[in-house]
């Protein structure tokens, strides 16, 4: 159930009033979302739900074992049975076919392949059930009631591709009854109709009209239009999946609850250390409490501090998909960060050497960090993209193609990338004022501007629907 669709829209028409409804007599209300966010994850393939239903149980259960027994062997065993379990089932519906033939081309096997479909949301739901365990075991989070964990685990708007909410920021709003009043509304209809621009009228028309010819058949296309492409792509992926996460912020916040943001103007980064604090900024955080510092962190000296560097963004590659795609994508984040780590410059707003720095205004060795940065980001987007390693070589090998074009590069969609780039560089607190302005105009004006999105958005969609968010693939 994809949020821009009439389908949605009526699941959140029939939830949002009964919510409210409920939300005073919270012994009717806990168990109606849980419910409706059952019933949504059911909508992709309903008999995944028993997997969400079993994860779940088996998470709480581990989680109850941690929190009442006071021997450290029985606490640690039912952290590791329950960390076991979640990677178990991840690895079975994610890897265990990617590894199997993997060993079948290396040894000449023929290990037979499952070919199961993955189950929507399963890497995100997974991540938020360890943190929980992990959070408990360190004492970071209360055990839940079990209703409370259960909705946490499945709650709709964030299910499916995040933001990665962590126990310790949703469970405690389910204390008591949210007060309507309180409701940022503007805010939350603000994320809601960028995330319709962003998803319909950014992603889809770049994606169809220019990445998708590109690395669908490289060969056919001059250097110019590759690039372009390769542009397109990192503003496709961003506005796709951050579209996603702030109409999951706006929805949530409409019915009540506040999720921390996922991304914050990620190609105005410095460095590859400044991108990860700015894109899926929940999954670097993530990465970071939950594999990079147990792996040893900063600890222990360089060389062990970019092993795990390069362990933690080989992970979190594999995370996304299972390809050796997605292996080389977070081996080239692994390898800029270690390189950021060994020559502070490049990490420092690109200090040059000695008898330089005095020659070159520090604005420019700025712009000079920030076009390096997304241009290293840019060639990994072409890894992650590719669906072989073979395609991402072909398409980085037909940036220096001559030629003519096929004329897929129009002015209209140069117009698009470069705008979604720009308003990366708009000032902060550029959108809250937006915001602000829209609350001020009078209601039948609020009623024309969002009709007037509405139709923008129909219009370049041309009736064709709504392609599956990137992220979903995860």
């Amino acid at each position: 159930m994809i949020f821009p669709t009439v389908q949605f829209a009526l699941f959140f028409a029939l939830v949002l009033p009964l919510s409210w409804a409920l939300m005073p007599r919270q012994r009717l209300w806990r168990p109606f979302i849980l419910a409706a966010s059952y019933y949504f994850y059911a909508a992709a393939d309903w008999h995944y739900v028993f997997l969400l239903a079993g994860s779940t149980v088996a998470n709480q259960l581990a989680a109850t074992v941690i929190a009442r027994r006071s021997a450290a062997k029985v606490r640690n065993a039912a952290l590791v049975a329950a960390i076991t379990l979640d990677l178990g089932a991840l690895g079975v519906f994610k890897y265990l076919d990617f590894f199997s033939a993997s060993v079948n081309s290396s040894l000449g096997l023929s290990i037979g392949l499952l070919h199961w479909v993955l189950p929507v949301g399963v890497s995100f739901y997974t991540f938020q059930a360890i943190s929980y365990v992990v959070d408990v075991h360190r004492g970071r989070t209360a055990l839940a009631r079990p209703l409370d964990y259960a909705i946490y685990a499945s709650f709709f708007p964030h299910l499916v591709a995040g933001p990665i909410v962590r126990a310790s920021e949703f469970i405690p709003q389910l204390a008591g009854p949210r007060d309507p009043n309180r409701i940022p509304a503007a805010r939350a209809f603000g994320l809601i109709a960028g995330g319709l621009v962003k998803k319909m009228v950014v992603a889809d028309m770049i994606g169809t009209k220019l990445v998708e010819p590109v690395f669908g058949t490289p060969q056919a296309h001059n250097g110019t239009e590759t690039l372009m492409a390769v542009y397109g792509y990192a503003v496709q992926i961003y506005c796709d999946f951050s579209a996603y996460t702030d109409m999951a912020i706006g929805l949530a916040l409409l019915l009540g609850f506040r999720f921390p943001d996922n991304f914050d103007r990620p190609y105005t980064a410095r460095s590859l250390q400044d991108f990860w604090r700015r894109w899926h900024m929940t999954l670097s955080r993530w990465l970071r409490d939950y594999l990079y510092i147990p792996l040893g962190g900063n600890r222990g000296g360089s060389l062990k501090t970019y092993r795990n560097l390069m362990m933690t963004m080989l992970l979190g590659g594999l995370w996304h998909g299972a390809a050796w795609t997605f292996v080389i994508w977070g081996g080239i984040h692994g390898v800029g960060l270690a390189v950021e780590r060994a020559w502070p410059s490049v990490a420092d707003a690109m200090r040059f050497p000695t008898s330089v720095p005095a020659r070159i205004p520090q604005p420019v060795k700025t712009a000079a960090a920030r076009i390096v940065t997304f241009h290293v980001v840019c060639l990994a987007w072409v890894f992650f993209h590719a669906p072989d390693v073979s395609t991402a070589f072909a398409v980085l090998g037909r940036l220096f193609a001559g030629g003519p074009g096929t004329g897929i590069v129009t002015p209209t969609i140069v117009l698009v990338i470069a705008a979604a780039l720009a308003v990366q560089w708009l000032p902060r607190g550029t959108g809250a004022r937006l915001q602000k302005a829209f609350v001020t105009l009078p209601v039948y004006a609020q009623g024309i501007s969002l009709g007037a999105l509405l139709l923008v958005v129909a219009a370049v969609s041309g009736g064709q629907g709504v392609a599956p968010f990137i992220y979903f693939r995860f």
